[in-house]
């Protein structure tokens, strides 16, 4: 269910972008009219309907998911936070200016921020971040939650340059495809990799 809640806005973002593609001139119509008075001029083209209007859908998703943990009295993850403050002003620019160029830096600058997140947190608080989210569920050695952290920095600095790599290198369209299903993978054989990591190291009453 919670994988679901973190994927949704990028569903959302990705199906919004292939219908408003296939219909680029009555996406620019709607956008037009809906989102005059959000983008500089006041008129929306064809060719950028679709970012357009897949940027406002992942804006409210990921609003949603706010309200919806908020309403249910659960809590927000600091991630989730910043996640919802980078898609709301880069989405923001990427709306008044008609750039597609700010939403597609949103991805890289979270990765990179989470990237530092587990390699600073170490040295500035003295916490293991990955230990600190699954110490109390999983008993490792303490070299091994030191290598699944540098791993995590790893994976999410790579995360973000290939992000950019793909948005400079490939079509819009391809981009949001990546951006949709690319990076689910990614993150699903990295967290296959680690789980047999962890499970390599758990001690024998723990390992499944």
């Amino acid at each position: 269910m919670k994988l679901l809640l973190d994927f949704l806005p990028i569903i959302l973002f990705f199906m919004t972008f292939k219908v408003a593609e296939g219909r680029a001139d009555e996406a620019a119509t709607f956008a037009t009219e809906h989102l005059g008075g959000l983008v500089s001029g006041g008129v929306v083209g064809a060719g950028e309907a679709p970012i357009l209007l897949a940027t406002v859908v992942v804006i409210l998703a990921t609003l949603a998911q706010v309200v919806f943990l908020k309403l249910r009295g659960q809590k927000v993850d600091t991630m989730l936070w910043i996640s919802l403050g980078l898609v709301t002003v880069m989405g923001g620019a990427t709306i008044w200016f008609h750039s597609e160029t700010f939403i597609k830096w949103k991805p890289t600058v979270l990765y990179g921020l989470m990237s530092l997140g587990f390699l600073l947190a170490p040295v500035i608080a003295g916490k293991n971040l990955l230990k600190a989210m699954l110490g109390g569920q999983i008993e490792l050695p303490e070299f091994a939650w030191q290598r699944l952290n540098w791993a995590w920095a790893g994976f999410f600095a790579f995360m973000g340059v290939l992000n950019i790599w793909v948005a400079y290198t490939f079509s819009t369209s391809t981009w949001a495809t990546f951006k949709a299903f690319g990076g689910m993978g990614l993150m699903l054989v990295f967290m296959v990799g680690q789980g047999v990591y962890m499970h390599r190291h758990m001690k024998p009453e723990q390992a499944p």
